[in-house]
Order: C-alpha cells, then structure tokens, then sequence
C-alpha cells in the first residue's frame, strides 16, 4: 500500500470508532428512553439504526483490524503487544457474544414487539456499552499509535531504498 492510501485506510479505521461512539451514545440513550416510555416510534427507529450499524459496519471494522491491523504488531513479537492484541481479541470474541444476545432485542423493538424484557435488554446493553467503550479506548491509545508508526517506519525505510537505488 502506497502513503496515502495507508492514511486513507487508518482515517477510515478512526472514523469507524468515532460513528461507534456516537451509536454507543444512542445505545445509552435508547436505554433510558424504554425504561421511561416503553418502545414507541422513537425506540423502534433508533433501535433499527443501532442494530443495522453493529450488525454490518461494526462486524466488518473488527473484521478489518483482524486482518490489518493487528498482524503486523504480532509480528513485531513486542511481549505488550502481543498480550494487549490478544486482549483485544478476546474483546472481538466478547463483544460478539453479548451481540448476538442484544442483537434480536433490537431488531425486535424496530419492529414494534413489545415482548422485550426491560432489565434483560438493560442488562445486555450495559455490557455492551462497557465492553466497547473499553476495547475502544486500548485501541485508540495504544494499538492504532503502534499501528501508524510501524506504518511510517515502513514507509520511510521503503523510500530509503528508492532513493539508495536511483542512480
């Protein structure tokens, strides 16, 4: 991958975490809204939005770190690294679980059901909201930082060899 499509990739893998705070946000809101007032037209279009954008988006950005990001630091066989990647894993595995709990209770609620247990919905949905926020936060903090400067030494060791093999 050339420069700019590197900066392209880690601006798209930034603004992925950035539309995920924002839907978390929702989550929060959405929670607070159906203890309050129960599923009304309000609960069932925010609950559509969140549950479309973790069940595609999010699914592909952990997809995405899987194969991109995370391999490369691996490689490099930094103890930390290796043990906050792994961490980070496990996140994907967890997040994913507690998914597909909350999951059909969302899409239940977009469509009007109002079989949904409030506390159980809570409940998942709180897991949910701590184990991203979390997992975002490593991320951000440590892993993408790695991440751009592994990046940039690459970068600037490849065109150290261009300009060393142009006569």
């Amino acid at each position: 991958m050339s420069g700019p499509q590197e900066t392209t990739h880690f601006e798209a893998l930034d603004a992925c975490h950035q539309q995920t705070l924002v839907h978390l946000n929702s989550l929060a809101a959405l929670i607070k809204h159906v203890e309050a007032n129960g599923v009304d037209d309000h609960a069932r279009h925010e609950a559509g939005t969140i549950e479309t954008f973790f069940s595609k988006t999010s699914r592909n950005h952990h997809a995405e770190e899987e194969r991109s990001v995370f391999p490369p630091l691996l490689a490099q066989g930094d103890a930390q690294t290796v043990t906050t990647i792994r961490g980070l894993q496990q996140d994907h595995g967890w997040i994913e679980e507690n998914w597909i709990e909350l999951a059909p209770q969302l899409r239940a609620m977009a469509l009007g059901n109002t079989w949904l247990d409030a506390a159980e919905f809570q409940h998942y949905a709180e897991v949910f909201l701590d184990l991203c926020r979390e997992h975002i936060a490593v991320e951000e903090s440590l892993i993408y930082p790695e991440s751009k400067a592994l990046w940039a030494k690459a970068l600037a060791a490849r065109a150290q060899r261009l300009a060393s093999a142009t006569p």
